[in-house]
């Protein structure tokens, strides 16, 4: 499905849901690879595998978080290009991919496993499996930068459907292959994780090729595949800061994580789901968020201030209706909620 939404031009408020929408609905879903096995190990393995992907899930977090921001903010670089019709700029910058930064993080967290685990003060008997798991689902880290990076890339020329439609695929995919591994092959925990890597995958790597099929005018040319260093301060800036923004309230539960840990596998079991419901609830507003940074970016790129001033009141209207809804209806329903995950 190709198309563009031009966010210089129109109505506000209308322009900013319709292009937030799809991303809050892409990012939940992207929150369900972990919820999945979190449901799936908790009902048919047991509490203390359960304790182990819920204290694996912060981490997790975490350091997607990281990538998230730094696709984030490369997705702003290609927003301000997309804005200009600076299309040079716009294919430089693909080839100035931060991917590199992906698998250092990757092969960083397999050497300092162990020592993470322990810094993390994880109980003796969750151990064993924690680190099974973190074994097997950190494979899928490069995966999530894929589809994080072109995801932004296609969110910056307005097109927020298609990474909805490949996290969808994915997420359905997953929970098909989670009750698959974990229940009549008896994967266990390791089963649980290598779902969702093969999940993860298939739509990291899909949506790079659809990108590359459906907008062939912004493929790399020859002359694009050059060292242009303004170009490559200009994305490090903008995604040192959105890397900060979005990993720092994320480094804090992990900091959390490992008071909790200390407790024992129920409470740890316990605070792992309460997280999920919490991310679940606030990550909406975050999406929103980064959807204004997209319609800020175009319009700053545009040369509109005046447009983005406008904007601004829009977005905070919105982003306080939404919370007071959300957390109303999370306070009124949480024993609902915890209730689908362990029992009473």
């Amino acid at each position: 499905m190709k198309y563009t939404r031009e966010l210089t031009q129109g109505n506000i408020l209308i322009g900013l849901w319709a292009f937030a929408v799809p991303l809050m609905l892409g990012n939940v879903m992207q929150q369900l690879y972990n919820l999945v096995d979190t449901w799936v190990v908790g009902k048919y393995i047991g509490e203390q595998a359960l304790a182990a992907v819920g204290a694996s899930y912060t981490l997790v977090t975490f350091l997607t978080s990281v990538i998230l921001g730094l696709c984030l903010g490369a997705g702003a670089f290609f927003s301000m290009a997309y804005g200009k019709k600076d299309w040079d700029a716009f294919r430089n910058g693909l080839v100035t991919a931060i991917g590199g930064l992906a698998l250092i993080v990757m092969v960083v967290v397999y050497l300092l496993l162990n020592y993470i685990i322990q810094w993390l003060q994880v109980p003796q008997e969750t151990f064993a499996d924690m680190r099974t798991y973190l074994v097997y689902v950190m494979a899928g880290f490069f995966a999530t930068f894929l589809y994080n990076y072109y995801a932004n890339v296609l969110r910056s020329v307005g097109n927020s459907v298609i990474p909805l439609v490949f996290l969808a695929v994915s997420v359905v995919l997953n929970i098909g292959l989670d009750l698959l591994f974990v229940i009549p092959l008896q994967g266990g925990i390791a089963g649980a994780a290598v779902a969702t890597v093969i999940s993860q995958y298939i739509s990291g790597i899909g949506i790079g090729l659809d990108f590359i099929k459906m907008y062939p005018e912004y493929r790399p040319r020859k002359k694009d595949v050059r060292w242009d260093g303004k170009n490559l301060k200009q994305i490090m800036s903008l995604s040192g800061f959105t890397c900060l923004q979005q990993s720092v309230m994320n480094f804090g539960i992990l900091m959390i994580q490992g008071l909790v840990n200390s407790f024992g596998a129920v409470i740890m079991a316990a605070f792992a789901v309460a997280v999920k419901i919490d991310t679940i609830a606030y990550m909406p507003v975050q999406d929103f968020g980064n959807a204004f940074s997209v319609f800020a970016a175009q319009n700053f790129g545009a040369g509109k201030r005046e447009r983005i001033r406008e904007g601004v009141k829009y977005a905070v209207l919105s982003v306080v209706v939404f919370c007071v809804i959300v957390s109303s209806l999370v306070v009124c329903f949480s024993h609902a909620l915890m209730n689908l995950f362990v029992d009473a």
